[in-house]
């Protein structure tokens, strides 16, 4: 299996999945408006760690990896937040789809490659510094 492809799934599953929960807290919950920033910290957390872990085992090309991966996990979350929001949260309609393959995929892929750039120069970083200790 490609390494963009693990990065891709598992991202656009996890971004898809805070999006269908932040809906659901924001329809049940009005009142919790710290959930969504939360929700985002944890998803640049995720992506800067794996992209650190990426730099520090050496992957390949791991830059071309994550810019696969954000291209291809942007349209696959948010099609699945609009599946999920419409089964578990409200009877959200196919005009969301819309919206969510275009611009709501754009921003994930942003929120995806960005953090992983990050992870990759920090894992970089702390790689050369382990080195020079050594």
């Amino acid at each position: 299996m490609r390494p963009w492809f693990a990065r891709a799934l598992w991202m656009g599953l996890l971004h898809g999945a805070v999006q269908t929960g932040v809906a659901a807290v924001a329809v049940r919950s009005p009142e919790a408006t710290s959930v969504g920033p939360i929700a985002l910290g944890l998803l640049v957390a995720a992506a800067v760690l794996w992209g650190a872990v990426d730099t520090l085992r050496d992957l390949p090309s791991r830059g071309m990896q994550w810019f696969i991966a954000a291209l291809v996990a942007g349209p696959f979350a948010g099609a699945l937040g609009v599946i999920g929001s419409a089964l578990l949260v409200d009877q959200t309609g196919q005009e969301a789809l819309w919206v969510a393959l275009t611009g709501g995929a754009a921003f994930t892929a942003l929120l995806i490659l960005a953090p992983a750039g990050l992870g990759m120069l920090l894992g970089g970083l702390l790689a050369r510094k382990s080195s020079v200790s050594d």
